[in-house]
């Protein structure tokens, strides 16, 4: 409960900014920082998606932020593997829809490394706070092309005062009218210091496999961290899961902070996880899917591909939850 009569302005509890970058290829870039009063501080994007850049939980950083650091879309280059050169990772990089994964061609047309939605501008950004302390930040996103794709994406974020959660609420409606091809993937990527070699990682999932021949080797320590290698090989790891809920958690004793990432497997059925432990590079990502990463070809080849079917639109929540206490974060 917040006692309104102890302040003046809101936001000497909890707050809502819009800012602008100078410098730099984040110049003039859209930031909206949010901070819930109760330890919880994220940075939203507005130019990259609103996906989420920053994040800290009572003043412990969460994420990854990579060497790239911002970068406007302008920056962006879709040829192969390029999209790595203004991929900050941040707490959260939305990946699709025309692809995801690594880079392919169909039929003469080109898609590189997890698509281009998450260089595309949001429009219509709004932000919400009420008396008690509910936060809501609002965008919408849109994919298209004439004659060819047509889809929106209508994203919300949702935390309060005196709450340890965070709510992502994404509907994706195609408006053309034609099935659309609908990859999506969630990059979340967790960092130093929240990530380190004492972390302890569990993840629900009812099968693991080897992304590849190369992470093979561990996959039986694929919740083991261990300290930054040099010239690391990254490993990749697929999760699957039983029923309708499933869970992605991480939680470091040394600074005693964790989170717990709770998603429905019915639309997201596989995790990627992205082991990264080189050094300069060390990020873990638990990254929520819809399919396979293998490209825009092979899930053609293979019957694979989702569509969204014209006027259809689909909901996804992602709720995550933010611990101090190590007893806690195992019942999440």
């Amino acid at each position: 409960m917040v006692q309104r009569n102890y302040f003046g302005h809101e936001s000497q509890l909890y707050r809502v900014e819009e800012h602008r970058l100078v410098g730099g290829q984040g110049d003039n870039m859209r930031l909206f920082e949010v901070n819930n009063g109760s330890g919880l501080e994220f940075t939203i994007a507005a130019d990259r998606a609103a996906d989420i850049s920053r994040l800290s939980y009572e003043g412990i950083n969460m994420s990854y932020f990579s060497v790239c650091g911002y970068a406007a879309p302008t920056y962006y280059d879709k040829e192969g593997l390029n999209f790595l050169k203004t991929f900050n990772c941040g707490f959260l990089t939305t990946c699709g829809f025309q692809a995801m994964g690594s880079p392919s061609e169909v039929n003469g047309t080109a898609y590189g490394l997890h698509g281009n939605i998450s260089h595309i501008p949001a429009e219509q950004v709004s932000y919400e706070t009420t008396p008690n302390g509910d936060i809501t930040v609002k965008a919408r996103v849109i994919d298209s092309c004439i004659f060819n794709q047509k889809i929106q994406m209508d994203r919300t974020y949702k935390c309060a005062y005196n709450s340890n959660k965070l709510i992502i609420e994404d509907t994706f409606t195609n408006y053309g009218s034609a099935d659309a091809p609908f990859s999506l993937l969630y990059h979340m990527n967790m960092g130093y210091p929240l990530l380190s070699e004492t972390s302890l990682v569990d993840i629900s999932s009812s099968s693991v496999k080897a992304r590849n021949p190369e992470a093979e080797p561990g996959i039986n320590e694929w919740n083991k961290m261990i300290p930054p290698v040099a010239n690391y090989a990254e490993q990749c790891f697929y999760h699957t899961f039983d029923g309708d809920k499933a869970c992605a958690k991480i939680y470091n004793p040394t600074v005693n902070k964790g989170l717990a990432i709770h998603f429905d497997p019915t639309y997201l059925p596989v995790m990627c996880e992205w082991k990264m432990m080189g050094e300069k590079d060390y990020v873990l990502g638990l990254e929520p899917a819809n399919n396979y990463l293998e490209g825009r070809a092979y899930l053609e080849e293979t019957n694979q591909l989702k569509y969204l079917k014209p006027d259809e639109s689909l909901t996804i929540t992602i709720e995550v939850e933010f611990f101090n206490k190590q007893s806690d974060w195992e019942n999440a």
